[in-house]
């Protein structure tokens, strides 16, 4: 038995995810009670009962405590991609990546609920910031086709097949926020987009059915994947 073993998380550490959850809860409530706007860091440290300091040190900008999931959101189109099986186009994982979001009506694919929606849409600064992550997302799926297709440097292959597959996936985000603000539910606005999305993602066959498909792993010491254009 290994008396060694440090895997669990110390109280410290602990300590320190509470406090930053309980910071993060009371930040959302007041967001959406006053606004995004008319909140205040101030605001926040009082009904979170720590130092205004204490906020910035675990959130730098107002937005981060709004939007707390950035890195997960940005990184996700990337990870899929990067993850994807043998056989295994970036397209078809990303559809059936979505599709599985979709079917788990999971916040960050933008089954965040009625009030934290439209708590965004009436935030000029809110609506913005989601505007570059979407962007930032995009850039990071640039990357991990080009890393993974093999692309030489400056092919811009990865970056247009990463407009064509972020395009997609930004308007399926707008669209359930557009469904969750005219009063449907998280499993109505879901089951519209069970319908809707693969016709979304069906429109980008002509040109990346074929893109990026990823080779079984060869013996060792060969490349994993060649570099495959749009529609060869």
């Amino acid at each position: 038995m290994d008396l060694t073993d440090t895997s669990a998380p110390s109280l410290r550490e602990t300590k320190k995810r509470e406090t930053r959850q309980l910071i993060s809860d009371h930040a959302t409530r007041l967001f959406i009670e006053r606004g995004f706007e008319r909140t205040t860091i101030a605001d926040i440290a009082e009904a979170a009962r720590v130092a205004k300091k204490t906020v910035t040190n675990y959130f730098p900008r107002k937005e981060d405590l709004a939007l707390d999931h950035q890195d997960e959101f940005v990184g996700a189109l990337a990870a899929t991609v990067a993850a994807r099986e043998a056989g295994q186009t970036p397209l078809t994982a990303l559809r059936t990546a979505f599709l599985a979001a979709v079917a788990a009506q999971d916040p960050v694919a933008g089954f965040a609920g009625e009030p934290f929606i439209r708590m965004i849409a009436d935030s000029p600064t809110l609506t913005s910031c989601l505007r570059g992550l979407h962007d930032r997302r995009e850039e990071a799926l640039a990357a991990a086709l080009a890393d993974t297709t093999g692309t030489p440097p400056g092919d811009i292959t990865p970056r247009t097949a990463a407009v064509l597959l972020g395009g997609v996936h930004r308007v399926l985000f707008d669209r359930i926020q557009e469904l969750t603000l005219a009063g449907h539910t998280n499993a109505e606005a879901a089951g519209v987009l069970a319908r809707e999305a693969p016709r979304a993602f069906d429109l980008l066959a002509p040109a990346l059915a074929d893109y990026g498909r990823r080779a079984p792993d060869p013996a060792p010491g060969r490349t994993v994947t060649a570099p495959r254009g749009a529609g060869s």
